[in-house]
């Protein structure tokens, strides 16, 4: 097989982008495709199935020769979205190179800059604002058009199978049941590339190389079965938000933030270690530099190898909700009945999440103070996943890749966030090489007000997608 024209490939992927990727993708913004744990009403609102119908349309209108397009509904499941691509070039059709990414979105939140907002979509300096533009809507354009670009100039791919889920803001909860479903279908996957991640600058290609897990909860603590005057029962009654307090405290070192449940820790391998210490000196101030603190506010250390192996090969725990707590204008002289806490775990990627639930569980309903009443609602766990080593041939495409598209060397790096569907992926499919990546920068604002996709950025990442493409192939 005759090497692909990567210059001809880049000028394509470009022209795509410019001419149907971003008017589409635009559009795509407008639909307020709210992830399934935010819209308990997904199914009747019809947004997560107007998502998957609108991508669904541009794809079938790229007239692709052989693809199929199917929406894969299980019953009682948010919709899928799969494409399945034939093989090209001399690529193989016994194998597939699997293309991930999500069409559900994150709440809008207020506080959008003036001309900006979650649902109306604005190109401005070369980026496209709106909710679920960089997360992660852009990720199935993105694929059909690294495919599109390797096929136009006599390139070569596998078997291309893209696939697109709805429910990945809600931790992925019916991916599991898909991929047993589609078992068959999948056949055997050689290559992932996940375009739900990104990188510490726009300057060169990222590679996502660890994900952390998570584990949730909502834990009540209740003393009484109603209210009752403080100063009447106060040193009578013990406190529900003091015995929820307490019991943190078995879980989390209050001085330091460490995670005190042996459960939830991993050591660390020595390459992860090696390869933030490269992506710090690559990128002095990343870390500290993509996080607004409020005046005055420090970050927990200063040393920056530091602060990336907290956010990625570390446990934290942070409270992400409440209830009974009255606001404070509401609150009267009452001693509550109850407390209840949302706990959010963040797990070292090689640390098994069921397991970590249950000891987090088993730790805040044994020998409880004063025999308060504990209740747990509402868990959840999702594993994270550690990336199998780099083969030959996909180091030397990423080496081709970085110095053609990007003009420097391609780095690793972990990713504190959880993308549960690469664990599950890669307990299915151990074997496969993984590409995880995309478009996300430092100043992406995924999740908050005035989430915006570098254009430029993400061309330049489907291109190397190109390039994977057809390497995976010809290897």
């Amino acid at each position: 097989m005759a090497p692909v024209d990567h210059a001809a490939v880049k000028r394509t992927v470009e022209d795509t982008w410019d001419a149907s990727v971003v008017p589409s993708l635009s559009e795509l913004v407008r639909v307020p495709a709210l992830s399934p744990a935010f819209d308990a009403g997904w199914a009747a609102s019809g947004h997560l199935d107007a998502a998957v119908a609108h991508v669904r349309e541009w794809i079938a209108a790229r007239g692709i020769p052989g693809a199929k397009l199917d929406v894969v509904r299980l019953p009682g499941r948010t919709p899928l979205l799969l494409v399945d691509i034939p093989a090209t070039g001399g690529g193989s059709d016994d194998e597939t190179a699997l293309l991930y990414g999500h069409l559900d979105k994150q709440p809008p939140v207020g506080g959008w800059s003036e001309g900006l907002g979650p649902w109306t979509p604005v190109v401005r300096d070369g980026r496209l604002y709106g909710r679920g533009s960089a997360d992660d809507g852009y990720a199935g354009y993105a694929a059909i058009t690294a495919i599109e670009a390797v096929r136009a100039h006599s390139g070569a791919h596998a078997r291309c199978v893209v696939l697109l889920e709805t429910g990945e803001e809600s931790g992925s909860p019916d991916l599991p049941a898909y991929l047993e479903h589609l078992s068959d279908r999948l056949g055997r996957v050689s290559l992932v590339v996940c375009l739900d991640s990104g990188g510490g600058d726009y300057e060169r290609l990222w590679l996502t190389t660890s994900l952390r897990g998570m584990a949730g909860m909502d834990v009540r603590v209740q003393v009484l079965d109603q209210g009752q005057h403080s100063g009447i029962v106060s040193g009578i009654v013990p406190s529900s938000f003091r015995v929820l307090r307490l019991l943190l405290d078995r879980l989390e070192d209050p001085a330091t933030g460490e995670v005190l449940v042996p459960e939830l820790n991993a050591e660390i391998p020595p390459n992860r270690v090696a390869e933030t210490k490269a992506a710090v000196e690559a990128v002095p101030g990343m870390v500290r530099g993509s996080v607004l603190l409020s005046e005055g506010v420090q970050p927990v250390t200063d040393d920056e190898v530091e602060l990336a192996l907290n956010s990625t090969w570390r446990p934290t725990l942070s409270v992400i909700g409440a209830d009974g707590l009255p606001l404070p204008a509401d609150a009267g002289n009452v001693l509550r009945p109850f407390t209840t806490l949302s706990l959010s775990f963040r797990l070292p990627p090689t640390v098994d999440a069921d397991a970590a639930l249950r000891a987090v569980e088993q730790r805040l309903t044994t020998d409880v103070p004063y025999g308060a009443r504990v209740t747990i609602e509402h868990s959840e766990a999702g594993p994270g996943w550690n990336a199998p080593d780099t083969a030959p041939w996909l180091r030397a495409a990423l080496d081709d890749a970085s110095a053609d598209v990007f003009g420097s060397g391609w780095r690793t790096m972990g990713l504190g966030g959880s993308i549960p569907f690469m664990g599950l992926l890669h307990s299915v499919y151990p074997d496969a090489q993984f590409v995880v990546t995309g478009a996300l920068g430092p100043d992406s604002n995924a999740h908050v007000p005035d989430e915006s996709l570098n254009l430029g950025f993400a061309a330049k990442v489907t291109t190397a997608v190109s390039y994977v493409l057809d390497a995976h192939a010809r290897r």
